[in-house]
């Protein structure tokens, strides 16, 4: 039997699609098309495997798989930012929003193949399926990438095909096929792009800051397989573990990161983030604000571990609790959006970075704060965080910076699209901050009337539509450099079907919606 859930989810995604679809017209949006027919079928596969337990990795419990929501966010991403430097005349970006609509699809399309060859009997109409929109999308990617692109696609395929098979082994249940997807995706595309640009790097080309994303990301992925790797043979809970880890972490920081991004630069990468972060005043009033609100959210995790203490029965936060930190990650990134965009895509970078290393000292036990980090974030687990490790907060994090780390500037002279598209920046504070916030306050309080097939109520979803609706207008009033013109219909949609889709999903919704609502304002 077929849940409803999951049809009206699946239903929310061919929407996105066909508008996307309806404004774009092009052999890539036909692509698109035929890929959502055929991830939708094959999407039943993966769930089918998952509750049988065939699948050749632990996934997530408590989710279905997710591969039709997934399978769309790369290719979408690909048309609309093509679309956008199509408009703009940036050839090179046009090419790049093609590479990426590519590799997405080239990406979902294996993992519906892998779904399909393992599920047995084998299905002969899916199989169908998966051939004709592999067929399409093989021969629209040789009409219209150069063969350097042609391999850029297939370096990224085998670049995920052997991170999927190191971590999804040595992190059960940390991932859905969907989240798997999208998050090894968008690690395996950073790395090729980041050993392409290493390769070619001429001098005086290129944003600093983007070199900074592309170094930080796989720095600290590669940082965690090599520990991961090390204590395999090694207890990392003593005191020369942690040591140990300590000074690696140094030797590869100061020793290989540091240095290859030297290169990309061709600067000292230390002096040049300290004279970015203190260039200009307001950048200096920034900083001050930020560390206040850093403080604040250790503040909120040290009182709710006190309460804990002295009420022995409360073993979990609520949902309003877990909520505080939504609050102040908004209150966080709209003064960076309105004052300075360039230093918010550093210290979310910077942020990114922190968050993952503590992780890191989390996981694998290390003195003197490993034990310390796991007493105090247990309280803030939820069914989501089924695995060895904690991402809902880093989740929260790359679903509020996305936006803003894929902005395409160059395509953007002015800083700002036009129309809907100057909103594309405050997606992940629009769908996650404002939206999924109040819609998860509101429904747990005063919802009654669930949405057939979820927990979710139709309060807080109408509530969320509203609230982002409030924000719209208070960004129109704070932030000079927003002008939508005449696209407030287009933009009422958008927000509703994003909203529509939080309340549907059973995926990381800090991570999808604010993708959602990226391409459907960049449409």
């Amino acid at each position: 039997m077929l849940n409803r859930a999951v049809l009206v989810e699946s239903l929310l995604v061919f929407t996105v699609v066909l508008s996307v679809h309806a404004v774009v017209w092009d052999r890539f949006s036909w692509c698109a098309v035929a890929l959502a027919i055929q991830a939708f079928y094959a999407q039943f596969k993966w769930d089918r495997l998952l509750q049988l337990g065939g699948a050749v990795f632990q996934f997530r419990g408590a989710a279905n798989s997710g591969l039709l929501p997934a399978s769309m966010v790369m290719p979408l991403l690909g048309v609309v930012m093509k679309e956008r430097c199509r408009a703009a005349g940036i050839v090179y970006f046009e090419r790049f929003g093609i590479v990426v609509a590519s590799t997405g699809m080239l990406l979902a399309l294996f993992l519906s193949v892998l779904a399909v060859g393992i599920t047995k009997p084998v299905p002969t109409n899916t199989c169908i399926l998966t051939g004709i929109a592999g067929s399409v999308i093989i021969y629209t990617m040789k009409h219209s990438l150069t063969v350097s692109e042609v391999i850029e696609v297939l370096e990224v395929l085998l670049i995920f095909v052997y991170l999927s098979m190191i971590l999804l082994y040595l992190l059960p249940r940390c991932f859905t096929p969907g989240e798997a997807l999208l998050v090894l995706g968008g690690v395996s595309f950073v790395l090729n792009q980041l050993i392409k640009r290493s390769l070619n790097v001429i001098e005086g080309r290129g944003d600093p800051i983007d070199f900074f994303l592309l170094v930080a990301v796989v720095g600290v992925v590669l940082l965690g397989l090599f520990f991961t790797v090390l204590f395999i043979f090694m207890d990392s809970g003593t005191w020369i573990s942690s040591m140990f880890f300590h000074m690696m972490t140094a030797v590869l920081g100061l020793g290989v990161i540091m240095p290859w991004l030297y290169r990309l630069i061709q600067r000292n990468p230390l002096l040049w983030l300290l004279q970015f972060l203190f260039q200009t005043q307001t950048r200096l009033y920034l900083l001050v604000y930020w560390t206040f609100l850093a403080a604040s959210a250790c503040g909120v995790v040290f009182y709710q571990n006190a309460k804990r203490s002295s009420e022995s029965k409360k073993h979990q936060a609520s949902t309003i609790t877990r909520k505080y930190f939504h609050f102040i990650v908004v209150a966080t990134y709209v003064p960076g959006l309105i004052y300075d965009r360039q230093l918010l895509y550093v210290a979310a970078v910077l942020c990114l970075a922190v968050f993952i290393f503590l992780e890191y000292v989390r996981y694998f036990r290390i003195k003197p704060f490993g034990q310390t980090l796991r007493h105090l974030l247990s309280l803030f687990l939820d069914e989501r965080d089924s695995g060895p490790l904690i991402l809902t907060h880093i989740y929260l994090l790359l679903g509020m910076s996305l936006p803003v780390w894929l902005f395409p500037r160059s395509c953007a002279p002015k800083g700002t699209l036009p129309g809907a598209g100057a909103l594309v920046p405050y997606s992940g504070v629009l769908a996650v901050g404002v939206g999924d916030t109040i819609a998860s306050v509101f429904g747990s309080t005063m919802g009654e009337i669930k949405w057939p097939g979820t927990k979710k109520t139709f309060e807080g979803t109408m509530t969320a539509i509203f609230a982002q609706i409030i924000a719209v207008a208070l960004i129109l009033i704070f932030d000079s450099s927003v002008n939508l013109n005449s696209g407030y219909a287009w933009i009422l949609a958008s927000v509703s079907l994003v909203s529509l889709l939080e309340a549907y999903t059973t995926q990381i919704d800090n991570l999808l919606l604010p993708l959602y609502l990226q391409i459907m304002l960049m449409a």
